[in-house]
């Protein structure tokens, strides 16, 4: 506990009973709770201290707590035994043993000293470890998988090994086992394929894998190694013994264990005859229940016993009682550190549940599963939900996982499956003091794994005392557990009819204009298309209107008004002291708030529930932040609480209306970005409380994993993913398009007289169309043809851009999957990119090698401006297009479905008939196409086709409505990773430590040098000496990491993985091979990012310390040459100097600037930079990381203003950077302007790989070409238009997101203002839609423009100006009702 003084109290909790007393008491648990507990007395010491607790590591205990030294040697041998195990359940079993071996003293006196391996990160701690082990006998590993400490643990033992007595490892990482040695016995061949052990470690096609391979060998081997005299055999047969001993963890079974190992191995105990008796073993798996006279291995012989159980009360005899199932580890139950399995299994009983615990020795939790849990005759679950208590995937724990397996297993059971943790590397207290929640590698292991299984919930329901290392149980988090689970339970047991549902619906920015904000979903049009398949399958919901429209109607307008009124439908009214009786935590939101009811969602008297009822079902608004319009609110450092209309909306659901379940609609809300814990919350972190005990279900966009992930972990979500709308290509419209024209004439016309005149006519209307800013054009000069034909390459190669470029069209409606001829596009993009892993060749690979060039050349070529490889290129997509159009065209039928394509194609078609592909082909100048990796490529298209139109949406939410398992799969870009698709699963993101991949860092190489290459030209020969870049969750998860090894990259350095193919370190790269300075960096990390990959932000910050301390001239590390420059200047060490790694503080997201610009609450771009500076200042610091998010706004500022290139990536067709705020939030060009002591603007660039032709671009270019084929483009805004109301709300949100890259770069052209002025305003016609569909969104349009002319962002004419304020005067009075 001394470690722990710097905080403002300590603990010696011993009883459970304890800590829920004081987890009631708000102060001790977080910094951003109400201050109010201390009575007088100052201020200063009430916050909790998150700073430099103890060693700043997540991990405080130490071994000293596990350090047994005997009292009494009475002159027998000392017999020295040192451990390292993952977990401390067997400490208390082990210390009692060594005590009885002692007390009983005939043979020896035992000392012992254990270590948790998280500990040995502590430099004194290892110090001491390797000191320990000098005068050891006995070395006991387990459980040891996290590399870098498996690493120190080897380093260690392997200075001993030879002489140490005995060295025994239990299923760890290869280079641990290697270091076991009894006698002859020793591992060290592991890893090499004549090794046995190794065979075992080999990833195994069967279900069992290792660690049940592993069970049968230890049961049958010690029999036939009995017989055999070798004291080799005898030597395998005691590690063998060993491993049983350890398996059965009980103190009798490791005291008889280190009885074998001191008489068999121990010089001075070798004469002495040991008597040890054999392992009592327990089953491998089986049911066990704290009040059965013994474990079981058969389900009906447990139920028997329950039966007629004396104990039991009158709810658990109900035949109808819910069942629950809990998966346990046995090493728990037979060490004896079962008390936090008790405690679920007793709050379960006492709430009327019945329970089935089972339990297995080994990793692979699914054949006890299939065995226990289903019933074998009918095939059907006994329970009505199942939680994992391992925290574990469901097989292959901590080493190698099978998640098909896991996924086959679970389907099978088909009930929900949640996944609580045990805090396994901290303390109790630790985990309450962390700002973070849950330590990151127990984040990596027992929430990322279990979530690839489909496991949700991730709530923490056990802690562990310090001192005896026992688990206890946390009582306020169990209760909710077992509440949660039985809820969950609850859809599986209850008719349709009785179902209550509530779905939300989000309002951003809050205006009656945005009610029904969803990310690419046409809510209402989605809602009404759930409630009609929800009608049809016999759920109750009365009064359904005919039309969606209607349905929007009923939501939108409060009937009780005499005129338009800016409110929405009022559901209902909750007095001031019904919310106080129904929210628990109402006066934890005073702080920031004030009293209830405050004035937002309230009348003054009442706090507003908005929303409408249709029977069992309630359609209801979320309220918003609540801080979007507060300038002074917006510049906190850490975000406020939910105001009380915030907490009222949900203590509604949950405790009036009496919800069975919650759907979110759409991503997103603000629930899970409330403030709390990251992961791991306790009952004080806001999303946890204002859930409550209601299941959540939230239909997510399938492109968005990783905010899906945020909502599965901090809402509890099971998140259900929903296709983004069909891509197209831009196309071209109005002087694009004639350009278009022009150029073709040009090419069949350039070697006439007319070439001249026609390129004339081609810089003319370039001019026009404003692409002088894209394209060098010469001015009234005569030029050769050679300069002719570049000139025309270069405006055909935009041109080609702009038409390409993809987008969504329009907006998606649930249930309604595209046709087969609308996934052309997206068809067309899948088959753009080579897919090396599955031996696939991308379609232009394959085209540009029939007429013997390269792919890659041509893209470079085209890129710039050669006439003829521009022209090779179009007819490469064009052919792409064609011949993938045929081919679909062939595989579906009348209606538009897609027939099965695997069989063979012929069978199709009838024997003998060219396929679709080759027979157009045929016609073009491609005709030689290699028809092998042709064949390989359209079969794999034929299955992605099989994928988009499949359609599993409203599927999904049904089985989740009705209790059961909804199936887990990938989010991320359907483009990339196929496997996204069909939608309608459950989405997570991925393993964070299989970050970055190979194939990501060859990208990330490629972006890179082409950045530095391109900053270069423009900055005269030198290489930047700062890039400050962002790092987003979502585009990591789809690139597997491409952004994070750009930042490795320009640093200098490349990811290594390990042994299980985890990056957990990096290996610099020489100067030599990286040809070029190492670039410093400033990273500001997404919360998101902060949230999902907290491992690669201690990775990353490491990699950069390390690469500022090279001894390496600093004109060739910049990295090196900054931190030492600002060690001086700031007066702190060049480690600390040299941090980079930035983000929000922890439990608060994004800068705020968006907030700010969306609702036009700022002053000047003064303040917004301040946001940034105060928000997004926190550093990780991988030398203390138990310490999380700390501000450190000097460095960061210094850093920032070393800057000579802003940099962000774009991964994905969907999003762009006007489609969304989160870019422009994150975007500092401004900001290090006025930094820099020079007041140089830097350099902005924009990355943009998602195309396979990847492109380094500036920011003001990529604007340009996202306004020309978005907001100006007439596909686009026609698209967007035929969803109404949702439609004009996407075109003022696009404009809207271009005043903010004003805002933030200033790299908006005046003409972008200009020409959508022309296209939304000065067309009458237009203007008359826009105000009918949506009069408030327009409203805020014409805002926006008269801002974007008024901060002087758009120079226009006074008439222009004149013209819209008369109209926002007139849609004012439309919204307000009042004819004139």
């Amino acid at each position: 506990m001394a470690s722990l003084l710097s905080s403002p109290f300590t603990l010696p909790i011993t009883k459970p009973e304890q800590l829920s007393a004081l987890s009631q008491k708000q102060f001790f648990l977080h910094s951003f709770l109400p201050k109010k507990c201390n009575q007088g007395g100052n201020k200063s010491n009430l916050r909790v201290k998150c700073t430099a607790v103890g060693n700043g590591l997540f991990t405080q205990t130490s071994q000293e707590v596990r350090r047994i030294v005997p009292v009494n040697d009475k002159n027998l041998p000392r017999v020295k035994i040192v451990y390292v195990v993952l977990e401390a359940q067997y400490q208390s079993s082990l210390s009692e043993a060594i005590r009885t071996l002692n007390k009983n003293g005939k043979f020896a006196s035992y000392e012992v000293v254990g270590y948790l391996v998280e500990e040995l990160r502590d430099v004194s701690t290892y110090e001491t470890f390797c000191k320990d082990l000098e005068d050891a006998n006995i070395f006991i590993g387990s459980l040891i998988f996290v590399e870098e400490l498996a690493q120190k643990v080897k380093t260690a033992v392997e200075k001993e090994r030879d002489r140490l007595d005995a060295v025994l490892v239990f299923p760890s990482m290869p280079e641990v086992m290697r270091l076991n040695k009894l006698g002859s016995f020793s591992m060290s061949q592991l890893g090499q394929s004549k090794s046995p052990f190794f065979q075992l470690f080999k990833k195994k096609k069967s279900s069992a894998g290792f660690s049940d391979s592993m069970l049968k060998l230890v049961r049958t081997l010690p029999k036939v190694l009995k017989y055999l005299p070798s004291d080799k055999a005898q030597d395998a047969r005691i590690y063998i013994l060993s491993l049983q001993f350890w398996l059965g963890g009980s103190p009798e079974n490791l005291q008889n264990f280190v009885k074998m190992i001191s008489g068999s191995y121990i010089p001075e105990l070798k004469g002495t005859k040991i008597a040890y008796s054999d392992p009592v073993l327990f089953l491998d798996s089986g049911i066990w229940h704290p009040l059965a006279p013994c474990m079981y291995d058969d389900v009906k012989e447990y139920l028997n016993w329950y039966g007629t159980r004396r104990d039991a009360n009158e709810k658990l005899k109900d035949p109808n009682a819910p069942v629950v199932g809990l998966i346990l580890q046995r090493s728990h139950i037979v060490t004896g550190d079962e008390g936090h399995y008790v405690a679920v299994i007793m709050e379960l009983e006492a709430r009327g549940a019945r329970v089935i615990p089972i339990f297995a020795g080994g990793l692979d939790f699914s054949g006890p599963v299939e065995r226990y849990l289903i019933d074998p005759v009918t095939k059907k679950p006994f329970i009505h939900s199942v939680i994992s208590l391992t925290g574990f995937a469901l097989v292959g724990g901590p080493a190698r996982q099978d998640h098909p397996r896991a996924i086959e297993a679970l389907m099978k059971l088909d009930v929900p499956y949640l996944v609580a943790l045990p805090l396994v590397f901290q303390t109790t207290e630790e985990w309450l003091n962390s700002t973070l929640g849950l330590h990151p590698i127990q984040v990596a292991l027992q929430v990322a794994l279990p979530e690839l299984d489909g496991g949700m919930e991730p709530i923490v329901f056990s802690g562990r005392d310090p001192r005896s290392g026992k688990s206890h149980a946390l009582h306020k988090r169990v209760e909710q557990l077992c509440i949660r689970a039985i809820r969950w339970g609850e859809l599986k047991r209850k008719s349709k009819t009785e179902k209550r549902l509530a779905i939300t619906v989000f309002s951003f920015p809050p205006d009656k204009g945005n009610v029904g904000t969803a990310a690419y979903l046409n809510v209402f049009a989605s809602i009404f298309s759930v409630l009609k398949d929800l009608d049809k399958d016999g759920y109750n919901v009365e009064g359904l209107p005919e039309t969606s429209e209607a349905l929007m109607e009923d939501i939108l307008h409060d009937k009780e008004a005499k005129f338009s009124s800016p409110n929405l439908n009022i559901a209902y009214k909750m007095g001031v002291r019904e919310y106080m009786n129904l929210t628990p935590y109402a006066t934890a939101l005073e702080e920031s708030w004030g009293k209830a009811p405050g004035n937002l969602n309230s009348d003054g008297e009442n706090l507003l529930v908005y929303g409408k009822q249709y029977g069992n079902i309630f359609i209801g608004v979320q309220p918003t932040f609540g801080y979007e319009g507060d300038p002074m609110r917006l510049l906190f450092s850490k975000s406020a609480s939910p105001h009380h209309g915030f907490a009222a909306y949900y203590s509604y659901v949950e405790k009036i209306f009496k919800a069975d379940a919650v759907l979110h609609f759409g991503t997103h809300g603000s629930l899970e970005f409330m403030p709390g814990k990251q992961v791991g919350m306790s009952d004080v972190c806001y999303p946890d409380s204002l859930i409550g005990n209601i299941p959540n279900m939230y239909y997510y966009a399938a492109n968005n994993p990783s905010e899906a992930t945020i909502a599965k972990r901090r809402s509890y979500a099971n998140t259900i993913s929903y296709l983004t709308p069909p891509a197209e290509n831009a196309g071209l419209y109005k002087g694009l398009k004639q350009l278009s024209e022009l150029i073709a004439s040009y090419q069949s016309l350039k070697d006439t007289g007319r070439g001249p005149q026609i390129v004339n006519s081609i810089i003319s209307t370039a001019k026009q169309c404003n692409l002088d800013k894209d394209v060098d054009l010469p001015e009234g000069v005569e030029i050769s043809a050679k300069e002719r034909d570049l000139v025309v390459g270069k405006v055909y190669s935009k041109i080609m851009e702009i038409e390409s470029r993809l987008l969504p069209c329009g907006l998606h409606v649930v249930g309604e999957p595209p046709s087969a001829m609308e996934a052309v596009a997206t068809l067309v993009n899948i088959a753009a990119l080579d897919r090396p892993e599955e031996e696939i060749f991308s379609l232009p690979t394959i085209l540009a090698e029939t007429v013997g060039r390269n792919i890659e050349d041509i893209y470079r070529s085209s890129d710039k401006g050669i006439l003829k490889d521009v022209e090779l290129l179009r007819s490469i997509t064009d052919t792409s297009r064609g011949s993938i159009s045929a081919f679909v065209e062939k595989t579906t039928n009348k209606k538009g479905q897609v027939v099965d394509v695997a069989d063979k194609l012929t069978s199709i078609l009838g024997f003998g008939v060219k396929e679709p592909w080759v027979d157009y082909l045929s016609n073009t100048k491609f005709y030689r196409a290699d028809r092998n990796k042709l064949k390989t490529l359209f079969v794999y298209l034929g299955e992605c086709l099989k994928l988009v139109v499949a359609d599993n949406e409203l599927g999904a939410l049904k089985q989740a409505l009705e209790g059961s398992y909804v199936e887990p799969g990938p989010g991320g870009d359907p483009i990339r990773n196929p496997k996204v698709l069909p939608t309608g699963k459950n989405i997570h993101a991925l393993d964070p430590q299989a970050i970055p991949t190979t194939a990501a860092m060859q990208s990330a190489m490629v972006v890179v040098d082409r950045l530095l290459e391109r900053q270069k030209a423009d900055n005269g020969g030198k290489y930047p000496e700062t890039v400050a870049l962002v790092l987003w969750g979502t585009d990591n998860i789809k690139t597997y990491g491409e952004s994070l090894a750009q930042v490795m990259w320009m640093i200098g350095v490349r990811p290594v993985a390990d042994s299980l193919g985890r990056v957990n370190k990096v290996e610099v790269v020489s100067l030599e091979e990286l040809g070029r300075p190492r670039v410093d960096v400033v990273v500001n990390c997404s919360g998101v990012f902060r949230d999902l990959f907290i491992n690669q932000m201690n990775l990353l910050d490491s990699a950069v310390k390390q690469v500022a301390e090279l001894d390496e001239p600093e004109d060739q590390n910049y990295v090196k040459k900054h931190a030492v420059e600002q060690a001086a200047s700031l007066g702190v060490g060049v480690r600390e100097a040299a941090t980079r790694i930035f983000s929000n503080a922890s439990g608060s997201y994004s800068s705020n600037i968006n907030l700010a610009v969306e609702n036009s609450s700022w002053n000047d771009e003064k303040q917004l930079q301040d946001m940034y500076l105060s928000r997004k200042s926190f550093a990780f610091d991988s030398d203390a990381p138990g310490i999380g998010m700390t501000e450190k706004r000097a460095i960061f500022e210094k850093a920032l203003s070393t800057a000579e290139a802003t940099f962000q990536n774009l991964d994905s067709s969907e999003i762009s950077l006007t489609d969304v705020s989160h870019y422009f939030d994150s975007d500092p060009t401004n900001l290090v302007q006025s930094l820099r002591k020079d007041g140089k603007k830097p350099s902005a660039y924009i990355a943009d790989t998602t195309t396979a032709n990847a492109q380094v671009r500036t920011l003001s270019e990529t604007v340009r070409l996202d306004a020309r084929t978005k907001l100006l483009n007439p596909k686009w805004y026609e698209g967007m238009l035929s969803s109404g109301y949702e439609g004009v709300r996407e075109i003022e949100k696009r404009l809207t997101n271009t005043v903010g890259w004003s805002a933030t770069s200033g790299q908006v052209d005046n003409w972008v203002y200009e020409e959508a002025n022309s296209t939304y305003i000065q067309d009458e016609e237009m203007l008359n839609r826009l105000m009918d569909s949506n009069p408030n969104s327009f409203r805020k349009l014409l805002q926006t423009f008269l801002e974007a002319n008024g901060r002087g962002y758009w120079e226009t004419s006074e008439e222009n100006i004149e013209k819209l304020k008369q109209l926002y005067s007139d849609v004012e009075d439309k919204i307000e009702g009042i004819d004139r």
